[in-house]
């Protein structure tokens, strides 16, 4: 056989399923297939099956057991003797009548295993009884047993079903992690603005148990006062600052913030214009020299790690100078994180400079101001587009040599309605949770929504707490 003829034979061979009947089966027959156990195989059995036995999705508790690590699940081993019967020896057609299985040892994550199915027995009306075994790489046998099945009569060939990419994704997982590291934390004094329906009461009382912030309520006291009752919660020994309206609590909780009370701001039930009005006010708002900015921090899936997005919320149409300052502001809150060099993209349609293009214009001064030290503490690159920012493969396909291509932390929108635009998408299609916080006034500003989770309040929280956090450390 030539070789072509052997790719050809080859190619046909994965593109089909062909069983054997009854009657071209002999005793002897025999068919294997090899798999390797990933932590993917494990979690998709534990979905699929509801089994959530710590000795199988549990890394901490199954270093106290007695395999010493994680093992997979006994009837994953099952599983794949049931594929090899159903796709091989016999194939399609086959029904399966009976299994008995002994495990004879465990499989560990990594171990590869090989299935192997024997037909050692032949009966009346089509029926069949098969060895089956699997052993791992060392040739230690892992399970044995014996199955019972009808194979076919007629020749069966079908073309192989394509499976979908499946892509596992604990939600929250990131912010667990965030909210986790706040642990060790002082709760930080936060002036919640106009906490006037349940889920801003809720979120502010929720960060309050956690151990995250001390809330003082900034609005109409009787109407606060009604919510929390409305919505179950207590407000013993909570502070509140009584306000008449919106406008009036976002002014108040400015005020606080200046008198050196309060920490951190909170947005209630009121518009983010509403809020940021009283803050960006020249004579007695909360001003610095650095200009003010929005950050998301996402948890998408499938990225590995969280994802920041700025500015999707305060500057519509920013210049070069503005810029720099979100840049900088994002960097810093990484670095409260823990990230301490993050990766920042700065986004455009293109990954190359055209003069006709001012978001690229833009991306290669401020990569040149981080060369020149005026950006400190990451490392950038720009122009970049969205996919060669994220992808690794689609940076590599447009031969892009980058350290920041493909493992972005930061993304750098050239305006605010690219940003928002960005981040949600990501929320509303790719089931992102999103965490905000504005950066740049004298204190952070802990920006909620009514479509946020209660996780990604309480993860909003944790950004200012591990921000002020930061700072403090670095002014010792």
């Amino acid at each position: 056989m030539s070789e072509l003829e052997h790719v050809v034979e080859a190619a046909s061979t994965i593109a089909y399923i062909e069983n054997k009947t009854y009657d071209e089966i002999a005793i002897g027959d025999s068919a294997e297939l090899t798999r390797t156990l990933r932590t993917q195989d494990i979690e998709l059995f534990a979905v699929m099956s509801g089994d959530v036995n710590p000795a199988h999705v549990d890394t901490e508790y199954a270093k106290t057991d007695m395999f010493h690590g994680v093992i997979a699940h006994g009837m994953w081993g099952g599983a794949l003797i049931s594929a090899v019967l159903g796709t091989q020896l016999p194939g399609p057609g086959t029904v399966f009548l009976s299994q008995s299985l002994k495990f004879m040892a465990p499989v560990g994550l990594g171990d590869t295993v090989i299935v192997r199915v024997e037909v050692t027995e032949k009966h009346a009306k089509g029926r069949l009884t098969l060895a089956c075994t699997c052993f791992n790489e060392r040739n230690i046998l892992v399970i044995s047993g014996n199955a019972e099945v009808i194979a076919p009569h007629e020749k069966v060939r079908r073309p192989r079903v394509v499976l979908p990419d499946v892509h596992l994704h604990v939600q929250g997982a990131q912010y667990a992690k965030l909210i986790a590291a706040t642990h060790n934390l002082a709760a930080i004094r936060t002036a919640v603005v106009h906490p006037c329906d349940e889920l801003s009461i809720i979120g502010a009382l929720d960060a309050a148990r956690q151990g995250m912030i001390v809330p003082i309520l900034v609005g109409p006291t009787a109407k606060i006062q009604a919510v929390a009752k409305a919505a179950g919660q207590s407000l013993d020994g909570i502070e509140i600052v009584d306000a008449p309206h919106s406008h009036a609590a976002a002014d108040a909780a400015v005020a606080l913030v200046r008198s050196a009370r309060v920490e951190a701001l909170m947005k209630g039930s009121l518009h983010t214009d509403e809020l940021m009005n009283a803050v960006v006010n020249s004579d007695t708002g909360l001003r610095t020299e650095r200009r003010m900015s929005h950050v998301y921090v996402l948890d998408v899936p499938p990225y590995p790690k969280p994802l920041f997005i700025t500015d999707a919320a305060i500057n519509i149409d920013p210049d070069l100078a503005t810029k720099r300052d979100i840049v900088q502001n994002a960097i810093d809150l990484a670095h409260s994180l823990g990230i301490h060099q993050p990766k920042v993209a700065i986004l455009s349609a293109v990954e190359t400079v055209n003069p006709h293009m001012i978001s690229t214009l833009d991306a290669a001064a401020l990569c040149k101001m981080a060369e020149r030290g005026q950006i400190t503490g990451g490392l950038i690159d720009g122009p970049l587009a969205f996919d060669n920012a994220i992808s690794a493969a689609a940076a590599k396909t447009k031969g892009i040599v980058s350290n920041v291509a493909g493992d972005a932390d930061i993304l750098v929108a050239p305006d605010l309605e690219a940003a928002n635009m960005m981040a949600k998408q990501l929320i509303y299609l790719a089931g992102a949770d999103a965490a905000g916080i504005v950066l740049g006034a004298r204190v952070p500003i802990i920006l909620t929504s009514r479509a946020d989770s209660p996780m990604a309040r309480l993860a909003s929280c944790a950004l200012a707490q591990c921000f002020i956090s930061n700072r403090a450390n670095k002014a010792l």
